[in-house]
């Protein structure tokens, strides 16, 4: 918070709410902090594990399993994944680097240029590792109708409130750093 921009008044104000936060708003920051933990834990855990990190992974899952019979274009791949094209232009270069894809000219259309998996691509997929979403999004869809109604109100709300509603997001769990790496 820019300090200088608000009176004393103000800034009072703003301290003495803080510190009479009630219970209940200090238990949904705390599982707030928990969420982003999580995030980062699993993010590190992809990385050690795979070198690779959760927006890679989500892509190198999509190429994966669209082969052999249907290989992908860049911007295929970012509808897939709901990134934006000069994002996945991105993550794909840092695949290629990381020898995990290479790029080919389509025999059919010498327009298109397909992402395709290596060898090495193919050896983490057949260890079948979990990208945090899929583990959630599991769980969301064993829950009723109603509790994903409320739980999907309230995160929308809770995005609203912090001031992140308009922001860009794809339904991928990994903290920003991860897809900045990209």
């Amino acid at each position: 918070m820019n300090y200088s921009a608000i009176s004393k008044q103000q800034y009072f104000n703003n301290r003495q709410l803080m510190i009479k936060s009630s219970k209940k708003s200090d238990n949904l920051l705390i599982a707030l902090r928990k969420i982003i933990r999580a995030i980062d834990l699993h993010s590190k855990q992809l990385t050690q594990k795979y070198g690779v990190t959760g927006p890679q992974m989500l892509l190198l899952k999509a190429i994966c399993q669209a082969e052999p019979s249907t290989p992908l274009t860049s911007s295929e791949l970012a509808q897939i994944a709901s990134l934006s094209q000069a994002t996945v232009t991105s993550i794909v270069d840092r695949l290629v680097e990381k020898g995990f894809v290479k790029r080919e000219r389509s025999m059919a259309d010498k327009r298109k240029i397909l992402v395709l998996s290596t060898s090495s691509a193919k050896k983490i997929m057949r260890q079948d590792p979990n990208l945090l979403q899929e583990e959630f999004i599991v769980a969301f869809e064993q829950l009723k109708d109603w509790e994903k109604s409320l739980l999907t109100s309230s995160f929308e709300r809770v995005a609203d409130m912090m001031q992140a509603k308009r922001l860009d997001a794809a339904p991928i769990l990994s903290n920003q750093e991860a897809i900045d790496m990209q």
